[in-house]
This record gives C-alpha cells, sequence and structure tokens, in this order.
C-alpha cells in the first residue's frame, strides 16, 4: 500500500512539472512577437519576466512553509489556478501594467505553489536517503519532459493563431495541475523524515551554515544561466541570421536532453558526492558557452550546443534540493530549498532583464554571454567548500 501511494506521488508530482516546468518553458517564444505587435523594445517583457522570476523566488520560501504545515496538496490547487489565470490574462495584455501584473505577478506567484519546490519537499520526505537522489531526479526530468513536449506545441500554437490564442490555449493546457494536485500530499510534521523540530529551527540552523549560503549563491548562477537562455535563446538566433523555428527546436532539445541529464545527476548524486558534481557541472557549461560565443553559427551547432545544454540544464536541482536534504535533514526541506531557490530567482531576474537590457544598449548579448561564463566558473569555486559527507565507500571516486 505504501508503495502504490508513493507511486501515484511520482506519477502525479511529475506530472505537475511536466506542465509547470513545460508551459513556463514557453515564454521565451513570445518575446520578439508580443514586443513587434505591441511596439515595445525587449526590455519590456524582458522586464515582466524577471518580475515573474522575482515574484517567484520571493514568494518560493512561502510556500514551502505553507506546504509544509497546511499540506502540499492544498497548495498545488490554488497556485494552478493562480498560474492558469495569470496567463491567461497575459493573453489579454494591452499595456505594459497589464504584461507586468499578468506574465510578472500572477505567474510568479503560481509558479512558486507548481514549480519544483513544493513538489520535490513532498518527494524528499517520502523516500529514504539511499532512494531520494534518484525520485528527485525523476521529477526533474518531468519538468524537462515538460518543456520538450510544450516547446513546439507553444510554436505551433503560435503561428496558427497568434501570440494571444496561443496563451489561452497554454493556460487551458496548466489546468491539468488542479486534478493532479490531488496525487500530491503530506505536511511536515506527518512525516518521518528526519530534520529540525520546528520550520523556525531549521531556519535557524541553516542560516547559520556557511555552506547554505554557497549553495544560494551558487543556484544564483544556475538562476541567472537558464532564464537568460530560456528568454533570450529563441531571439538570438533570430539575430544570427537562423529561422526562427530553431528557437523553439534548440529548447526543446534542451529539454529532451535534460532528461537524460536530470535523471543521470539523480543515479550519480546518490553514489557520488555532490557538492562535486555541481562543481563539475557548472566548469561545463562555462567552457560550453564559450564555445558556442566562438564557433560559427550554424543548424549543426546549434542542435549540438543545444544538446550539451540539456544535460548540464536543470541537473542542478535534484543535486541541489538532495544536498539541502542530506545536509539539514528532509523534513522541513520543502521551506529550506526554498530559501535556496530564492537565489536561484534573484538570477533568473537578473537573466532576464539584463538580457533586454544588454540588447536595447549594444544591439547584442555579447556582454551578457561572457558574464555567464564568468559566472559559470564562479559557481564551481563556490561549491567546492561546501561542507557534505560524501556516501560511504563512494567519497574517493570523486575525491
Amino acid at each position: 500500500m505504501q508503495s502504490r501511494s508513493f507511486l501515484i506521488l511520482i506519477i502525479a508530482g511529475g506530472l505537475i512539472s511536466l506542465v509547470a516546468m513545460g508551459s513556463r518553458a514557453i515564454f521565451g517564444l513570445f518575446l520578439e512577437p508580443v514586443s513587434t505587435d505591441m511596439g515595445w523594445g525587449r526590455e519590456v517583457f524582458g522586464l515582466a519576466l524577471a518580475i515573474q522570476n522575482l515574484v517567484w523566488g520571493l514568494s518560493q520560501p512561502f510556500a514551502g512553509m505553507i506546504a509544509d504545515k497546511y499540506g502540499s496538496g492544498k497548495t498545488l490547487l490554488v497556485s494552478g489556478l493562480v498560474y492558469s489565470g495569470g496567463i491567461f490574462l497575459m493573453s489579454q495584455t494591452s499595456s505594459q501594467s497589464e504584461l507586468h501584473l499578468s506574465a510578472g505577478l500572477m505567474v510568479g506567484l503560481g509558479l512558486a505553489g507548481t514549480g519544483f519546490g513544493v513538489v520535490m519537499g513532498s518527494v524528499g520526505r517520502a523516500v529514504s536517503e539511499e532512494k531520494r537522489s534518484m525520485a528527485l531526479g525523476i521529477v526533474g526530468a518531468a519538468g524537462s519532459l515538460g518543456q520538450f513536449l510544450m516547446l513546439p506545441l507553444g510554436q505551433a500554437f503560435l503561428t496558427s493563431y497568434g501570440w494571444s490564442t496561443a496563451l489561452m490555449l497554454i493556460a487551458l493546457c496548466t489546468f491539468i495541475v488542479i486534478p493532479a494536485s490531488m496525487g500530491v500530499r503530506g505536511k511536515a510534521e506527518d512525516s518521518g523524515a528526519s530534520g529540525a523540530s520546528s520550520i523556525s529551527a531549521a531556519i535557524r540552523e541553516a542560516a547559520g551554515s556557511k555552506s547554505y549560503w554557497f549553495l544560494f549563491a551558487g543556484f544564483f548562477v544556475c538562476g541567472f544561466h537558464v532564464t537568460f537562455l530560456a528568454v533570450h535563446l529563441p531571439s538570438y538566433l533570430v539575430d544570427q541570421g537562423m529561422a526562427a523555428s530553431y528557437g523553439a527546436t534548440a529548447l526543446s532539445i534542451v529539454g529532451l536532453f535534460n532528461v537524460v541529464g536530470s535523471l543521470a545527476a539523480g543515479y550519480l548524486g546518490g553514489k557520488y558526492t555532490k557538492k562535486y558534481l555541481l562543481s563539475y557541472l557548472y566548469f561545463a557549461r562555462a567552457a560550453l558557452f564559450v564555445c558556442f560565443i566562438i564557433v560559427p553559427m550554424t543548424p549543426v551547432t546549434v542542435i549540438v550546443f543545444s544538446s550539451i545544454l540539456g544535460l548540464l540544464w536543470l541537473s542542478t536541482v535534484p543535486l541541489t534540493s538532495g544536498l539541502v536534504a542530506s545536509l539539514y535533514g528532509a523534513k522541513y526541506m520543502t521551506t529550506l530549498f526554498g530559501f535556496i531557490f530564492f537565489g536561484h530567482q534573484m538570477g533568473a531576474f537578473l537573466g532576464a532583464w539584463l538580457g533586454g537590457v544588454a540588447y536595447d544598449m549594444y544591439g547584442s548579448y555579447d556582454v551578457i554571454w561572457w558574464v555567464s561564463v564568468a559566472l559559470g566558473l564562479i559557481s564551481g569555486l563556490l561549491h567546492w567548500p561546501i561542507k557534505e559527507d560524501a556516501p560511504v565507500g563512494q567519497a574517493q571516486a570523486v575525491r
């Protein structure tokens, strides 16, 4: 009976991640058509998505605390309604303020309760330490599969019906979160997971740990990278002379390969030291960005870049969330990961916004690409001193 309940949790949680993260990934496709149709610079749309990511990050710790105290299912239900409503209102926008309210505030609030944080907290509490990293990897892979599936769907809607109707159809797709939320239940205090005696005690313990702040800063870089690329890569490819369809294709390939990347990260995180895996991952991102900048742009290079990027994309999530649980216990993992995720979304805010600012100022994204390289190197170094006990018998394989 317990295994059946866990299977339902994985299926429901994976479906929510698929729809929520998949829908979120399509917004970059709308930057150019919305900006052109409304007569705005790219900074306006970029700022809306920057607000979205900042609100998401600010709200995530509170969504985590609500889920830990009152239950994940209720949190997901309400957040799903807000998320769908925000995308629908985004489709009806006629001014910059309306875009910032819908795509920014409402979608950001909705994502705080439907994204990885709440679902992974429920999954993390339901499994043992030995199986946790793999289980988190499965949920992360579902979110990546959503990106792979929904980007072509979003592009098809956009091509066939225009941006307004396309967003209404995407809003309709996200309603699946509401019935799926019934399969994700549980409160922190009802679980037998290890951890502090209360939410406040868990927060104090983490806040007093340097390792926690290294994770916070490292995840900031992840947010900068993925949001800059999700929002601006389609437009960047068009600027380089590629057809508009390559933007959706590139991000779709990223999603497909991140299914492999997330599963691999979940598997490896259960065998090797997570902090070193994260360091290597960020160093690899920096090297990949350098190659993409200096190699001539062709359809082949776009496909190769997207494939490798996919392996490194959200592979950080099961490793980072698993590291939080390993260091501080799984009981209040949703809350503690929520604060780490705020760092991610601070980076996401800057990645989305500064990408638009740089383009409007210089007519290119070159400066942001090189900033991304530098941040990747810094993040790789930041994870190294985290005080993590490697899985027994495996530490030497990584050290």
